[in-house]
C-alpha cells in the first residue's frame, strides 16, 4: 500500500494517545500489585509480588503508582478545563464531539439491542458510541473512588482523625470491590470490544495510531463521516497509514497489554478459592 495515500481518518490527538498509554501501563501495574497482595497466600500471588520486590515492595509500588495516576487525573481535568469553550458554556459541553451522555445515546442503546435480535436497523453512530462514553466515565469516576479510598488506606493515621475506625474497613472494601469491577470490565468487555471483535480482530490500532480506516468508519459510524463530509471538514482529518515498523510496535504493545490483562484475570479466577476474604 502506498504510504502517501490517505485512507484513514484521524480520531485521537497525540496527547489523547499519550493519556491512554499512561493509563494502560499504570492500570496494569496497579492490577498486578493489588492482586499480588490480595493473593499473597497463593504461589501465583507470591510470584507476581516477587517481580515488585515481595509483599511490601508490591505495596510501595502500588502506592506510588496510585499517586502518579491521581496526578495524571489532575492533569486530565486541567486539559478538559482548557478544552471547554467557556464563552458558550454550558451549551459547549454538548454536541456530536462531546463525551457527555445525551438522549440520543439512550435511543442508540435500545436500538442497538433491538438490532442484535434483528428487530431494527443498526443505529447511525456519530464520533462516539454510547459504550465509549460509558468507558470514559467509568474510568473517570473509578479513578476518583479508587484514588480517594486508596489515600485513606495509605495514610490511615491521618484518616483516623477525621473518620471512625470502621470507616477504614468500609474504604478497604469499596477500594477492593471497585478494583475488581474495573479489572473485570477492562479485561473482559473493553478488551473484547476493542480488539477481539471480528470487526477489529486481531487488534484495533485506533488508540495507538490515532486513526481508523475511513471505509470501516463509514460503515460503523456513518453519522460521523456524513457530518464531516457535509461540513467540508473531511479532507482536513484524513491521514496516511502508519509505517510498517510503527504498526509492529503498536501490535507488540497492544498484544502485550491484552496478554498481561488476561494473565491477571485467569490467574485470579483460578486462585480465588484459595484466599480468605
Amino acid at each position: 500500500m502506498n504510504p502517501t495515500v490517505k485512507t484513514r481518518i484521524k480520531r485521537f490527538t497525540p496527547l489523547q494517545r499519550i493519556f491512554h498509554l499512561f493509563l494502560m501501563f499504570t492500570f496494569l501495574i496497579q492490577g498486578a500489585t493489588g492482586l499480588a497482595r490480595m493473593f499473597v497466600e497463593t504461589s501465583w500471588g507470591k510470584n507476581i509480588g516477587y517481580v515488585f520486590g515481595g509483599y511490601e515492595g508490591a505495596r510501595t509500588v502500588h502506592i506510588y503508582v496510585g499517586i502518579i495516576m491521581l496526578c495524571g487525573l489532575t492533569l486530565h481535568i486541567i486539559y478538559l478545563m482548557v478544552k471547554v469553550n467557556w464563552r458558550r458554556f454550558p451549551s459547549s459541553l454538548y454536541g456530536p464531539d462531546s463525551l457527555i451522555f445525551s438522549p440520543k445515546d439512550a435511543k442508540d442503546f435500545f436500538q442497538h439491542i433491538a438490532w442484535f435480535f434483528g428487530a431494527k436497523k443498526a443505529p447511525h453512530f456519530d464520533r462516539w458510541g454510547y459504550w465509549e462514553k460509558f468507558d470514559y466515565w467509568a474510568v473517570f469516576w473509578g479513578m476518583i473512588i479508587l484514588g480517594g479510598t486508596g489515600l485513606l488506606l495509605t495514610y490511615q493515621m491521618a484518616a483516623s482523625r477525621i473518620m471512625p475506625g470502621w470507616g477504614l474497613n468500609v474504604a478497604l472494601w469499596v477500594h477492593r470491590i471497585e478494583a475488581i469491577l474495573a479489572m473485570a470490565h477492562v479485561f473482559l468487555i473493553h478488551f473484547f470490544v476493542g480488539h477481539l471483535r471480528r470487526h477489529n480482530f486481531p487488534m484495533d490500532r485506533a488508540m495507538f495510531e490515532g486513526s481508523v480506516n475511513l471505509e470501516e468508519a463509514r460503515h460503523e459510524r456513518p453519522a460521523w463521516i456524513a457530518r464531516l463530509e457535509q461540513s467540508g471538514e473531511i479532507d482536513g482529518v484524513l491521514v496516511s497509514e502508519a509505517m510498517t515498523a510503527q504498526r509492529v510496535i503498536y501490535y507488540v504493545l497492544g498484544f502485550a497489554a491484552v496478554a498481561a490483562g488476561l494473565f491477571l484475570l485467569i490467574g485470579a479466577l483460578i486462585n480465588v478459592r484459595y484466599i480468605h476474604w
